[in-house]
């Protein structure tokens, strides 16, 4: 056992791992022009959802099991969702509700009614705001905007800052992380400035394994290897979120693409390769030209949530413990075939290196193992019958704390 100075979240952080599952909901002008990159000259005119119930959209978070959801409140075309007073580009110049309609107000509403999460996503990048060539203008006018979403929709869990588009781009960071520390200080940072949680890196879904909770960098974007450049105030401890669209390849609804739909099994492949690997997953189901989520993509969520509460929601034993040793007791031999182990994280991540035994015919015979635990290790091992299982640590910094180590 090494003794060392460990990394250690804050309550927020902790909190926000604990939720595991996020929808991403990428919506605005995109979504009436057939392209996933607008260049900030498409006519307001053309956003115009007849049927829009962002209801629909955080009920079927709900019902499928996922505790938060993110808005592209404005994504790099500038096309404002919400009413601003910086632009004109934004949804008072549409035809929705004669001008009058606020997106992320009826977003905001509904996770308020439904009990859910609400995160939102700010492009840093503008193509269509004219002072985006003026840095220290743009700045001011990026501030603007930002301080009427932190103070105009309630509590926030999470701040989205996509640096696409911004490679080599310096923004005003400490004014930014100032204005959500100032408005929002339980929310999330993700990956700029002085980021509270980072991309795991790629758009996939997948994180690796190993995926420690502490970092120094993250990649920018998909769009270059470089490293993002954090503030001194970011923490050590900084944990990855996965994104991933439901639709292969796209972010944002385009017509005729239902046969770019992920299976349900490789859904389930991600779930095990992002929560069961102790990161959270963030899952984008795009509204479409309605403004409804469509059928199809509502049923194949709705799967994945039953299936998931099929694998997970019952579980045969548990038990918690200290040391390097932890022995869960199931009473009687039982059919199983995952393992769940986690740390209790308030203490740092301190399991370096473990084995899972499960007792056969007398013996201790090892089914799993790993290094990093962390928040969440989900280990799938051959179906068995055993009436005992054991947690094993190999190596670690400081006695292993095990908030959670169960079986199903």
């Amino acid at each position: 056992m090494t003794k060392t100075k460990l990394a250690l979240p804050t309550p927020q952080q902790m909190a926000w791992q604990d939720l595991e599952l996020g929808m991403f909901f990428h919506f605005g002008i995109n979504t009436y022009c057939d392209q996933e990159w607008g260049e900030g000259t498409d006519s307001p005119e053309l956003f115009n959802p007849a049927q829009l119930d962002a209801g629909q959209w955080i009920r079927t978070a709900k019902v499928a099991g996922f505790k938060y959801v993110i808005l592209t409140a404005k994504h790099h075309d500038g096309f404002c969702l919400w009413p601003t007073k910086t632009t004109d580009y934004s949804v008072k110049s549409s035809p929705w509700k004669n001008g009058q309609g606020d997106v992320v107000r009826e977003v905001a509403d509904a996770c308020r009614e439904e009990g859910m999460l609400l995160g939102l996503y700010v492009s840093p990048w503008d193509r269509n705001a004219a002072c985006y060539s003026d840095p220290a203008a743009y700045d001011d006018f990026y501030a603007e905007q930002l301080t009427e979403l932190l103070t105009g929709y309630g509590s926030l869990v999470e701040v989205w800052f996509d640096g696409a588009g911004s490679e080599g781009r310096q923004y005003d960071w400490p004014r930014i992380i100032g204005l959500v520390k100032q408005h929002q200080p339980d929310a999330m940072i993700f990956n700029m400035g002085a980021p509270t949680i980072r991309w795991v890196g790629n758009e996939d879904g997948v994180a690796p394994y190993p995926c420690w909770n502490t970092a120094e960098s993250a990649r920018v974007s998909m769009f270059t290897s470089d490293m993002n450049t954090w503030m001194e105030a970011t923490p050590e401890w900084v944990p990855a979120e996965c994104d991933v669209p439901i639709r292969a390849r796209h972010w944002f609804w385009h017509p005729n693409d239902e046969s770019s739909l992920h299976s349900l099994d490789h859904l389930i492949d991600l779930y095990y390769r992002s929560v069961g690997h102790g990161t959270t997953l963030l899952l984008n189901v795009s509204p479409d030209d309605r403004g409804l989520l469509p059928d199809c993509d509502v049923e194949r969520v709705q799967e994945f949530g039953t299936e998931i509460r099929r694998r997970f929601g019952q579980c045969i034993a548990e038990t918690t413990g200290a040391g390097m040793e932890v022995v869960l007791d199931l009473g009687e031999k039982q059919a199983i075939e995952h393992v769940i182990a986690m740390e209790d994280i308030a203490y740092g991540e301190r399991v370096r290196a473990y084995v899972v035994e499960a007792r056969v015919d007398g013996e201790w015979k090892t089914v799993a193992q790993g290094s990093a635990i962390g928040h969440k290790k989900i280990d799938r091992i051959e179906p068995l019958e055993t009436a005992s299982i054991r947690l094993r640590i190999i190596e670690c910094m400081e006695e292993p704390m095990i908030r959670r180590l169960a079986v199903y």
